[in-house]
């Protein structure tokens, strides 16, 4: 983005919905993602005082120089799963989530499979990379790896073919592994999405801990919020947005259980009162002008004035595998 994004500022997905749910816009703000600035942005021109603006990823605050300088926002380096740590008594929480296109355009980051670069995909610069994982992670835990968080239905196979390739050397490239990706999938048709997608946003997952990220997150913006104050979340992705109406659900009264095999969850007093009551989607015309937004799905809630709570990570259906949380 570099300096010019005071002059041509990012356009941040479904940010006429959330505005106009979470109308009028007041007070103190967290942006749990503030990526590119572009919620931290229209949150003030909304009418926010102040947006405690977070990012675990370093270098979304090194182009920010117009963020760093306006006294109306606090800027963070850490994760959205701390929030209440670093604001309570909030107005509103927005979280805008999985990968920024500045990390996924960066190819030394090594999020991208069509840029080659390091295996990398640490959103913190911090921890394991994805290629520690890669090179060390059993072939059981790659593929349980693999098949949880990408739903990637070739994953013993793909497993298999990383663990044979790292035997003769390590792999350190994006490019070497879209490659192995490569030669255990069919070519894929016109239209349809690269044969590395799934297992590149899996093995992203496990390195960054997202799920375990946002649900942590989520209960770290029910003890931030005030009363009234509102929940606004961004999911690009069916688990995600899963795990977010699943949390909206029970901290509503919504009741039920995750599984119809589990047992029937004790509910507390409401900490939430649901805004939308399903996920707002993009409209065409935002589609046309934006392709990211064809996937995402806005939720939105209303704190209440019942005591903060939590919820198990099972019971908002987050995947798990033996290896990790």
């Amino acid at each position: 983005m570099g300096s010019a994004a005071a002059s041509a500022p990012h356009i941040p997905v479904l940010i006429g919905p959330l505005i106009e749910a979470c109308a009028p816009i007041a007070g103190t703000w967290a942006d749990g993602t503030f990526g590119a600035g572009g919620y931290t942005r229209a949150l003030l021109e909304a009418g926010a005082s102040h947006v405690i603006a977070i990012d675990r990823d370093p270098t979304a605050f090194q182009n920010a120089t117009w963020a760093a300088e306006n006294p109306q926002i606090t800027l963070v380096e850490g994760t959205f799963s701390d929030l209440d740590a670093y604001g309570r008594d909030l107005d509103g929480v927005v979280l805008d989530l999985g990968v920024s296109s500045m990390q996924l355009d960066q190819a030394a980051r090594g999020f991208s499979f069509l840029k080659d670069g390091p295996l990398d995909m640490r959103m913190s610069g911090q921890g394991p990379s994805a290629a520690d994982i890669v090179n060390s992670a059993s072939e059981a835990d790659l593929a349980e790896i693999l098949f949880v968080y990408g739903e990637e239905r070739a994953s013993r196979r793909i497993a298999r073919k990383i663990v044979a390739r790292r035997a003769e050397a390590p792999i350190t490239t994006t490019r070497a592994l879209a490659q192995i990706i490569e030669s255990c999938l069919p070519r894929p048709k016109p239209g349809q999405s690269h044969p590395a997608t799934r297992s590149f946003q899996a093995i992203r997952i496990a390195v960054n801990d997202e799920y375990g990220q946002l649900a942590d997150g989520l209960m770290a913006a029910e003890r931030g919020l005030k009363p009234g104050g509102w929940l606004a979340v961004v999911t690009f992705h069916s688990v995600e947005d899963r795990m977010v109406k699943r949390f909206i659900q029970l901290r509503s009264g919504g009741g039920g259980n995750a599984n119809r095999y589990a047992p029937e969850t004790v509910q507390d007093i409401p900490a939430f009162e649901r805004v939308t009551r399903k996920a707002v989607e993009a409209t065409r015309d935002e589609i046309a002008v934006n392709p990211r937004s064809r996937s995402a799905r806005l939720r939105v809630a209303r704190r209440t004035d019942a005591p903060a709570g939590s919820v198990a990570p099972r019971d908002l259906g987050m995947p798990e595998w033996k290896g990790g949380r």
